[in-house]
């Protein structure tokens, strides 16, 4: 049996999501405000780009149908999506919206959002409807910046309706639905109904598909689940959300939920069966640490990101809120080699995260001499990224991960068997704190220098 392999494709307003994160330890001396110390810069793509990114950890290929500005903040959008999303760009009048959250402890202390960029009509337009007539499903994520406004994206659209299922995700500043959707996904305020009263919002549900002629509408209501139903006179469905016992961020939750509905929907699903696998998705991604799941560090227009998933540390910080265990380990990584990878496997297997510590560039022309390291350290970042045992990278450009190592805290701290404790000048900081130094054995014939020298020896 052929593997579908027809594109999900998700057509919307491509936002860039800053989160600033840092502690609050005293407040503003001239006005009643905190202080927001020690801030690390997160990145994320937002709004259309952040569902797409989210569909594309998935196995079917995902295409974006957006509007970007020709400005930092486009090309940093383009950065974190990378080869993850295939791109099709609208045209953008102005600058590309960005939002700013600024968090103290976790919490949101307030958002400024920048960028009055609005998406029209150009000649790129007309790319959007063979890009439509192939895909499997539809996502309209309209976060009311002109996407689902333009006209002849609302009459490709309209013309694909009858022969692939579109779901429509709202916007209260957003243009109204097309008709004749499969299903429509508006969270409660965009409803109208509160979160905590199930029943109004399954009234409300049959009224909107009604009202916006869709085969379903889905009212997000998000700790108490999903009520759904349909236009006609059934009993609709309440879908309770399963419970979470960490707290986790609610940010991104709706993308999530609307993705997932479209891609069980481009899999062949039932509608009920689409909207009940989007619950747990949903539900699921919150517990993991909502849209932060799709940050990278960097200012914005700087060179590809460093990292992935949480912040190293703020990744640290989560698992061990949760009573787990984190584990670190550190080099240089040059040419990643099986040695690596059985370490690397077997640090993993200590705890319930692992955070590599990287050398910079600096620090291995320092250690290794001035011809390494083979790789740049974008690529070695990358490389260890891809690996399913590593949940972080942390890149430190100082003489010993001793700082870096006094951030994370990690429970444990793994080093190859080649060195000995007493060797690492770093060991003093994790046992001041409390932590482990673990020596693995390595594989033996496995070394990067060996293998660098006979790969110069070779082409000598």
């Amino acid at each position: 049996m052929n593997r579908d392999t027809r594109p999900l494709v998700v057509v919307g307003d491509a936002l860039l999501d800053i989160d600033l994160r840092g502690s609050v330890r005293r407040r503003c001396p001239d006005a009643p405000a905190p202080v927001l110390d020690a801030t690390v810069a997160l990145h994320r793509p937002g709004g259309a780009a952040l569902a797409a990114w989210l569909a594309a950890q998935g196995d079917r290929p995902v295409v974006l149908v957006t509007a970007l500005g020709r400005d930092a903040a486009g090309a940093r959008l383009g950065e974190l999506l990378g080869d993850t999303v295939s791109l099709v760009r609208l045209p953008l009048r102005g600058r590309t919206p960005t939002k700013t959250r600024l968090l103290g402890d976790g919490r949101t202390l307030v958002r400024v959002d920048d960028g009055e960029g609005r998406a029209e009509s150009g000649p790129s337009v007309a790319e959007l409807a063979p890009v439509l007539d192939s895909a499997a499903a539809v996502l309209v994520s309209d976060y009311g910046r002109g996407v689902a406004a333009v006209p002849e994206v609302r009459a490709a659209l309209s013309a694909v309706t009858g022969s692939v299922p579109v779901v429509w995700d709202p916007h209260p500043r957003g243009a109204a639905p097309v008709p004749g959707l499969r299903l429509v996904t508006p969270n409660a305020a965009e409803a109208e109904v509160p979160e905590a009263d199930p029943r109004r919002a399954l009234r409300r549900a049959r009224a909107l598909a009604r009202q916006w002629r869709a085969a379903a509408v889905a009212v997000t209501l998000g700790p108490c689940g999903v009520a759904w139903a349909t236009p006609g006179n059934g009993p609709g469905e309440h879908l309770s959300a399963p419970r979470i016992d960490v707290p986790g961020d609610p940010c991104g939750a709706g993308d999530r939920f609307a993705a997932a509905a479209a891609e069980a929907l481009a899999d062949g699903a039932a509608t009920g069966a689409a909207v009940a696998g989007a619950v747990g998705a949903a539900t699921r991604f919150v517990a993991a640490g909502g849209a932060g799941t799709a940050s990278e560090r960097g200012p914005v227009g700087a060179t590809p990101p460093l990292g992935l998933a949480d912040g190293p540390v703020e990744l640290a910080e989560r698992v061990r809120g949760a009573g787990g265990t984190v584990v670190a380990a550190g080099g240089c990584f040059d040419v990643l080699h099986a040695g690596h990878v059985s370490l690397l496997r077997r640090a993993r297997a200590l705890g319930d995260c692992l955070v590599v510590c990287v050398n910079s560039d600096a620090t291995v022309r320092r250690l290794k001499g001035p011809d390494r390291p083979i790789m740049a350290q974008e690529d070695r970042v990358r490389v260890l990224s891809a690996l399913d045992c590593v949940d972080a990278v942390a890149l430190f450009d100082e003489p010993t991960p001793a700082e870096i190592l006094d951030r994370l805290r990690p429970d444990v701290w793994v080093k190859g068997g080649d060195y000995a404790v007493d060797d690492l000048p770093e060991a003093a900081v994790v046992s001041g704190y409390g932590g482990e130094v673990v020596l693995l054995p390595l594989l033996p014939g496995r070394s990067t220098t060996r293998l660098v020298a006979e790969m110069r020896a070779a082409s000598d």
